[in-house]
């Protein structure tokens, strides 16, 4: 293979990975409304989308696999393909996350869901998970630290939004408490889940300021 068409893989790969992060991002987006709208065909619609973005996911990870064995990469290519590989699993993941969601959403008994809201906590994450993408995209090392210095205050958010559902718990009736469990206990997993997503963009944009500065401070 030649040099230039190896860099022109190099540059494919990261535009592939960078759209997937783009589409995913707007799958956990259609679910986190679905959610906040509680409409269960539009969480279903996301949940059912999973195989797609599996099956994106194993493509490109078999990408990185041929341009590793195909070429002896420089230091800076070597640590592109590497970041990529690692950043398309958190990629995945968080395509699992947003599929979970939907699947909470499409489970929930309408007029028993908590009354909690996500909306704040939905969009903490998502900026997080934007701007650890575009932090790949652009091989941008500050935002990468942003998005780690961020994780601090979506960790507090989802802590709170756990202990003001207790708190409001407290307040009702025992059988209205169990008749809202199954529902509350989706809102919890709503919650982790989200707070699971600011942990992937850490990791995205950890693996981020590795290719770009060989910094490996942020990975953990």
């Amino acid at each position: 293979m030649s040099r230039d068409t190896f860099e022109a893989r190099l540059d494919a790969l990261q535009s592939d990975v960078c759209q997937m992060g783009r589409d995913v991002t707007e799958r956990l987006d259609s679910a986190v409304t679905a959610y906040e709208q509680r409409d269960p065909p539009a969480g279903r619609a996301v949940a059912d989308t999973d195989d797609q973005i599996n099956e994106r996911y194993l493509a490109l990870e078999a990408e990185c696999v041929d341009l590793l064995a195909l070429q002896q990469p420089v230091a800076s290519d070597l640590r592109l393909v590497v970041a990529s590989f690692k950043i398309l699993t958190d990629i995945e993941r968080v395509g699992d996350l947003a599929g979970n969601l939907g699947g909470y959403v499409d489970a929930m008994a309408v007029d028993t869901v908590p009354s909690v809201p996500i909306t704040d906590i939905s969009e903490m994450a998502l900026a997080q998970l934007t701007t650890a993408l575009d932090a790949y995209e652009q091989c941008d090392p500050d935002s990468c630290r942003d998005v780690a210095a961020a994780d601090t205050d979506l960790d507090e958010r989802c802590g709170a939004a756990t202990s003001d559902l207790v708190r409001s718990l407290v307040n009702r009736s025992p059988d209205d408490v169990a008749a809202t469990l199954a529902d509350t206990k989706r809102y919890l997993l709503t919650v982790r889940d989200l707070e699971r997503v600011g942990d992937h963009a850490v990791n995205i944009a950890a693996r981020t300021l590795y290719m770009v500065e060989n910094d490996d401070a942020l990975i953990y």
